[in-house]
């Protein structure tokens, strides 16, 4: 069994508890996710089942989607719903007509401060749990990028806001700087990931339609093949001569001297996936990264 689920995760859960109840439920040890998932956030999230997770990392590295709510007025310590009140203000004076003209300095290439709740590492340990035991820390800003914002909605204080962006984004962050520039203040009040590369919420399924289909036996109908995530890089299909050279892990040249891509993925004349290389521009060829035939 080896693929990638698109999971719709309900709140309430973490990203691990998500891997854990589908490796019950598909009795599969080599189990993973692609990109976590808040707690209170719902919504998409890709998971790897076998040799799917392989690819994790690729999938991890692409854009994502979401709809957001954003109230305005409350500014809580973990820029979300689920931290203590820090700091009130009256919106009363914002407007949707504000809110339009304040999202194009959002837009494109930016450093953006992660929230200091968050479960990047510090000396090996989540920056969540220095804070929690008193700790004063301060993360560096990082560089992102938001491709899109569209409002969807405005039901004062609350925006409800179409988000895509790049991998490393906190839409906490972005809810906790726009209520700044906008001098009354906010936090993010619910998240749905709506995308995460190519998986949509709207192919998504729940661990309830998960364990139902593996009781029916038709889990396969769930499963993207490893190779779905990597749609974007070269394909080059290669003779059995040459693949012999891919699966012992020799590099090896191919008809095309100038690769659109410094990644490829590798078949058969059968159409069969078999490893994934890398462009070596030094030595003009390429060189086998992972090889999934046999392994």
């Amino acid at each position: 069994m080896d693929g990638i689920l698109n999971i719709n995760k309900a709140t309430s859960m973490t990203s691990h508890d998500v891997v854990a109840r589908v490796r019950k439920t598909l009795h599969q040890r080599r189990v993973g996710h692609a990109g976590t998932l808040d707690p209170a956030a719902s919504g998409v999230l890709p998971i790897c089942v076998g040799h799917g997770t392989r690819v994790a990392e690729y999938l991890s590295e692409s854009g994502k989607a979401y709809q957001a709510e954003i109230t305005f007025g409350i500014v809580t310590d973990t820029y979300d719903a689920e931290g203590s009140i820090t700091r009130t203000a009256d919106p009363g004076n914002l407007t949707q007509a504000s809110i339009e003209e304040a999202l194009p300095r959002f837009l494109g290439l930016q450093m953006q401060s992660p929230p200091r709740y968050s479960a990047i590492k510090i000396q090996g340990q989540p920056a969540y749990k220095r804070v929690r035991s008193g700790e004063e820390i301060t993360l560096e800003a990082r560089s992102i990028e938001i491709y899109q914002l569209q409002i969807l909605a405005w039901d004062a204080p609350k925006l409800t806001l179409a988000v895509e962006c790049s991998k490393g984004t906190y839409i906490r962050s972005l809810a906790y700087d726009l209520g700044e520039y906008l001098s009354c203040g906010a936090h993010l009040s619910a998240l749905i990931r709506t995308r995460s590369g190519p998986f949509t919420l709207a192919t998504s399924i729940t661990l309830e339609q998960l364990a139902e289909a593996s009781e029916q036996g038709t889990i396969a109908n769930y499963l993207f093949a490893p190779d779905s995530v990597l749609q974007e890089y070269t394909a080059l299909t290669l003779d059995a001569a040459t693949i012999a050279r891919v699966l012992h892990g020799n590099a090896f040249r191919s008809e095309d001297p100038q690769p659109t891509t410094d990644l490829a993925r590798i078949y058969d004349t059968e159409g069969h996936f078999l490893a994934i290389a890398t462009w070596d521009h030094q030595h003009q060829q390429w060189q086998p990264k992972k090889v999934f035939s046999g392994s």
